[in-house]
C-alpha cells in the first residue's frame, strides 16, 4: 500500500518529540482551560443516568482519583473510563470539525487522573491537555472520512494514542518511551459505530475507553513494554486497519507540529447533539424566529453532506422516529423539530419522554434532506433548508458554519454559563459551583489539582 509521508522517521518518533518538547502558546491554553471547565461541567450533568450509574458500579478499584459529581473515589484507570463517558455521554461536548473527533472527553479524563495519582501540579496537566488533544484532532485528517466509512468511531480509535501522549508529556517521559506508548495504544484501539442502529450506550463508553487504554499504554511504556514504532504507517498499523478505504497523508498530521496549533480551532457545542447537526438547528430557529409555525409547514428539504446522510438521516423513517432520547442526538429531523419547538436543544430536549411527544414526531416526519455533491464536509459543517409552507411560499435558510467553531466560537460568558448549567442540571448548588470553579481556575493556573469541590 502506497502512502504519502513527508520524511523517512517513524511518524510515532515525530509525534513523541513534539510531545516532549511541544511550547503551547497562550491561545493554546486558553483552549486547554475552555476544554478542563466544559469536560467536567459535562460529566456532573450526566451523574445521575443510567449510564453513569453502570459505568461507576462496574468499577473495581477504590482509590485517590475522583469521579466527578461522586463521592467514591476511584483506581486510576476506572476514574478515566467513568469520567469520559460521563463527559461524551450527552454529546454536548467539544468536537474538531476537520475530523470530527470529541478531545476533551478522553484526554482531560486521563491526564486529570494521572495527575491525582502521581500527584502532579496544574501545568503538568494543562501541558497534557493541549498536546494529547492537538494530537488526536491531526490524527483525525490522515484518512478523512475513512474511519467512519469503515464502521469505527474516530473518537475512540485515534482517542487512545493521543491519550497516551497526553499522559506522556504530563509524567514528562522521554520521547523514546512516548514511542513504545504510541505503539501500545494501537493494540489497544478500538469502537464500533453499531449504537447508530438502536441508540445504545457504547458510543458514550469510547470516550472514557480510549482514555482507560491511552493511560495503559502510557504507563505500560514507562515500565518497559513495547509497541511498534511504525504503528501509524506499518503495514499493518492503525490507518490500514481503522481507515483502509483511503491511502493515508500524513502531511496534516506532522507538518507544522508545534508551530502550528489547530487545537486553536477546537469547537464547543451550544446544542446537547450531533455535531454536523447544529448548523441545521440554527436554521430552524431563524425559521421559526421569522413567524413560521408548525402547522403551517408542509415540507423541510435540508442540503446536506454525504458524509452524514449514514449516521444522522438514515434509515429516514427510523430518524422520523428515534427510539430514545440519546438516538435522537443522531437524527437531524428529531434534533431540528424539537429545537423548532422548543426554542432550545439543551440536555432537556433530549430525554426518552420529549423523543415520543407526537407532535415533535410530527413536525420530523415533514423534514427530509437531498444530497448536495459540493458540500463542504467535513471542512466545515454547514446548515441549508428551503421550507415549503401551505401558503405555497417558500421560506430559505443558510447557515455557513457551525456557531461554536472556528468562524463564530462561543463567547467566554456563554460558556461559563454552559459550566454552570451543567452543574445545576446535575444537581450541584451555587455554592458547589463557585468552589469547583475556583477550584479549576486554580488547576488551570499550574497549582495543585484538588478536586474535592467536584464529589459530591
Amino acid at each position: 500500500m502506497n502512502q504519502r509521508v513527508a520524511t523517512s522517521t517513524p511518524v510515532a518518533a515525530k509525534l513523541a518529540e513534539f510531545a516532549t518538547a511541544a511550547l503551547p502558546p497562550a491561545a493554546v491554553k486558553a483552549v486547554g482551560r475552555r476544554l478542563l471547565f466544559d469536560i467536567v461541567g459535562l460529566a456532573v450533568a450526566a451523574r445521575h443516568t443510567d449510564y453513569v450509574r453502570s459505568a461507576l458500579a462496574s468499577a473495581t478499584d477504590d482509590g485517590t482519583c475522583t469521579a466527578y459529581g461522586h463521592s467514591r473515589g476511584l483506581g486510576l484507570y476506572d476514574a478515566a473510563l467513568v469520567n469520559g463517558t460521563a463527559a461524551h455521554g450527552e454529546d454536548f461536548d467539544d468536537t474538531f470539525e476537520g475530523g470530527p473527533v470529541h478531545a476533551g472527553a478522553v484526554i482531560v479524563p486521563a491526564v486529570v487522573a494521572i495527575a491525582e495519582k502521581r500527584g502532579l501540579d496544574g501545568c503538568a496537566v494543562m501541558r497534557g491537555i493541549v498536546v494529547g488533544a492537538e494530537l488526536m484532532c491531526r490524527m483525525s485528517l490522515v484518512a478523512p472520512q475513512a474511519t467512519h466509512k469503515a464502521g469505527f468511531h474516530p473518537t475512540a480509535i485515534f482517542g487512545a494514542p493521543a491519550a497516551a501522549a497526553a499522559v506522556g508529556a504530563a509524567l514528562s517521559l522521554d520521547a523514546e518511551t512516548i514511542g513504545r506508548a504510541f505503539g501500545i495504544a494501537g493494540s489497544l484501539a478500538s469502537g464500533i459505530i453499531e449504537y447508530l442502529a438502536d441508540g445504545s450506550s457504547t458510543k458514550r463508553l469510547h470516550a472514557g475507553a480510549a482514555a482507560q487504554s491511552g493511560l495503559r499504554a502510557a504507563l505500560l511504556a514507562e515500565a518497559g513494554f513495547t509497541g511498534p514504532i511504525s504503528v501509524f504507517e506499518g503495514a499493518h498499523g492503525l490507518y490500514k486497519a481503522f481507515a483502509p478505504a483511503k491511502v493515508p497523508d500524513f502531511t496534516p498530521l506532522i507538518e507544522d507540529l508545534g508551530d502550528s496549533w489547530i487545537v486553536e480551532t477546537l469547537a464547543f457545542k451550544p446544542y446537547a447533539c450531533g455535531t454536523m447537526t447544529q448548523p441545521f438547528i440554527d436554521c430552524v430557529r431563524k425559521l421559526a424566529a421569522s413567524g413560521v409555525k408548525a402547522d403551517d409547514i408542509v415540507s423541510i428539504v435540508c442540503s446536506v453532506g454525504e458524509g452524514t446522510v449514514h449516521r444522522l438521516w438514515e434509515p429516514l423513517a427510523a430518524k422520523h422516529r428515534p427510539p430514545n432520547g440519546y438516538a435522537g442526538k443522531f437524527s437531524t429531523p428529531y434534533c431540528m423539530a424539537v429545537s423548532f419547538l422548543d426554542g432550545e436543544a439543551g440536555l432537556g430536549q433530549f430525554t426518552d419522554e420529549r423523543v415520543r411527544d407526537p407532535h415533535v414526531q410530527a413536525l420530523a416526519a415533514k423534514i427530509s434532506y437531498e444530497v448536495n455533491p459540493d458540500d463542504p464536509y467535513p471542512r466545515n459543517f454547514t446548515g441549508h433548508l428551503k421550507a415549503v409552507l401551505k401558503d405555497g411560499s417558500v421560506r430559505e435558510f443558510y447557515q455557513p458554519h457551525m456557531r461554536g467553531g472556528s468562524k463564530e466560537p462561543l463567547p467566554d460568558a456563554e460558556l461559563s454559563s454552559k459550566f454552570a448549567a451543567n452543574l445545576r442540571f446535575g444537581g450541584f448548588s451555587d455554592a458547589a459551583i463557585a468552589a469547583l470553579r475556583t477550584a479549576l481556575d486554580r488547576i488551570a493556573g499550574g497549582d495543585s489539582v484538588e478536586l474535592s469541590g467536584a464529589r459530591a
